[in-house]
C-alpha cells in the first residue's frame, strides 16, 4: 500500500485511520488479510510464530463482496464477517485438506443507518470483538468465543470509533465517543456490563482519541487539537500518572500522514524507553519509522517491497517485523533492527497541555482502570 498526495490511503470506516494491509493477533503468532490473485479477494491466512513464515488460502465457495473483514483466532482458524442483506454473517474459516471449512457463527442485524466493523483482536485471541456505529449510540457485541452465538454486550450513547484494548484479560475497552460535537475517548468495562467511565480530557473543547496503548508500560499513543485549536497532534501520556501530556515537535512532519501501529512490549514501568512504530504517507509514498518517548527524534527506516502497509510488530527485544508479499515472496516477514535509545537531546521541552477543567486522574492501583482520566 503506497499512498501519494492525490491518493490518500484507504481509511477504515470511521474514516479517520488508515487500513492496515493485515490483521495480527495480539500474541504476533497469526495474521489474516484477504489476498488477491487478479480476480475476486480471498481470506489468507498467515503464521508467524514459526522460523519460517507461510501463508494459507482460504477460498470459499463464493467470491468475497466489498466491505468483508478478517480477523486471526489464537487456535489458528480465521474469523470472517461477511454482509448479507440486513445482516452480518460472521464465520470461522479453516483448512481441511485442498478446501476450506466454515463453522457459522451466527449473524447481526446490521444497524439502521450506521455500520459494523471487527475491533481490533482481543488479548488471548480467543475471543472476537464487534463493533456497532449506529445514529445516536455504539454497541459493543461478541461474535466469536460466546456459548450461544453473537452476544451484545454494552451499548454506548454517542457515535464511537477506534478500539484499543487496555489490560491483557480482554475486559477494558476504550473508545472515542462523539457526542455533542466532541470526540473523547473513554472506557468500556466489558466486565461489568459495560459500564461505561472518562479516559481523556486533555481540554473541555478539545477532540481527545486515543490511538494505541500498551498495558505493561502503561504508554499511551493520543491524537488531539488541544495543543493547536483544528489541529489534530500526536502525543504521549502514562496511564495512572499526574503528568500532562506531551506532544513532540518531532511527530510533526509537514505534508505527512503519521500513524502509529505498534508498541514495543514487556517495558515494564518504562514507558519512556518503548519503540513506537509509525507508518509515515507522504507525497513519495508510505515508509516506517521508529520514536521512543525519551528521544527527540525519529528514525526513518525504509519499508520493504510489498509490505502489508500499516502492519507489523515490535518485539519486547526491540525489533521490528513487518510482513509483505511479492510476486517473489507470496509470505515474507521483514526484520529490521531498531537503532537503541538515545540520550535526549539538548533543546527546549516538548509542547505540554495547560492544566485541563477535568477531574484529577487516579493511579491504576489505586482504582479501576475505567476512572482513569490523564491530562
Amino acid at each position: 500500500m503506497t499512498a501519494c498526495a492525490i491518493e490518500p490511503p484507504a481509511a477504515d470506516e470511521d474514516g479517520l485511520s488508515p487500513r492496515a494491509g493485515c490483521v495480527i493477533t495480539a500474541d504476533g503468532g497469526y495474521a489474516a488479510r484477504l489476498a488477491h490473485d487478479g480476480e475476486s479477494p480471498f481470506p489468507e491466512r498467515w503464521t508467524l510464530g514459526g522460523p519460517e513464515p507461510y501463508a494459507v488460502p482460504l477460498r470459499g465457495n463464493q467470491p468475497e463482496e466489498a466491505g468483508t473483514e478478517v480477523q486471526p483466532m489464537a487456535d489458528g482458524r480465521v474469523l470472517i464477517k461477511r454482509r448479507v442483506g440486513e445482516r452480518y454473517d460472521f464465520c470461522l474459516l479453516y483448512p481441511t485438506g485442498p478446501g476450506t471449512g466454515e463453522a457459522p457463527l451466527g449473524a447481526v442485524t446490521a444497524p439502521e443507518d450506521g455500520t459494523l466493523r471487527l475491533l481490533p483482536p482481543a488479548p488471548g485471541g480467543e475471543r472476537a470483538y464487534a463493533l456497532a456505529v449506529g445514529p445516536r449510540s455504539s454497541t459493543v457485541w461478541l461474535v466469536a468465543g460466546g456459548a450461544f452465538g453473537p452476544e451484545r454486550l454494552a451499548e454506548v450513547p454517542g457515535r464511537c470509533s477506534g478500539g484499543v484494548w487496555l489490560d491483557h484479560a480482554g475486559r477494558m475497552l476504550a473508545l472515542d465517543r462523539e457526542t455533542g460535537g466532541r470526540t473523547k475517548a473513554v472506557v468500556v468495562d466489558l466486565g461489568r456490563g459495560g459500564e461505561v467511565s472518562p479516559l481523556l480530557q486533555i481540554a473541555e473543547a478539545s477532540d481527545d482519541r486515543l490511538l494505541l496503548a500498551d498495558p505493561d508500560s502503561g504508554l499511551l499513543l493520543i491524537s488531539s487539537d488541544a495543543p493547536a485549536s483544528g489541529e489534530p497532534r500526536l502525543g504521549w501520556g502514562v496511564m495512572g500518572s499526574i503528568l500532562p501530556v506531551r506532544f513532540p515537535d518531532c511527530l510533526r512532519l509537514p505534508e505527512r500522514r503519521v500513524t502509529p501501529f505498534a508498541i514495543q512490549p514487556g517495558q515494564v514501568l518504562t514507558p519512556e524507553n518503548c519503540a513506537v512504530a509509525l507508518r509515515i504517507d507522504g507525497p513519495l509514498g508510505t515508509w516506517t519509522g521508529v520514536w521512543r518517548p525519551a528521544e527527540r527524534q525519529v528514525h526513518h527506516l525504509p519499508a520493504p517491497a510489498g509490505w502489508l502497509t500499516g502492519a507489523g510488530l515490535v518485539t519486547p527485544e526491540g525489533t521490528l517485523l513487518l510482513p509483505y508479499a511479492t510476486e517473489e515472496v507470496s509470505c515474507g516477514l521483514a526484520r529490521l533492527t531498531v537503532p537503541h535509545a538515545a540520550p535526549p537531546a539538548q533543546e527546549g521541552p516538548a509542547e505540554e497541555v495547560p492544566e485541563p477543567v477535568a477531574p484529577r486522574p487516579v493511579p491504576l492501583q489505586q482504582a479501576p482502570l475505567g476512572r482513569l482520566v490523564t491530562n
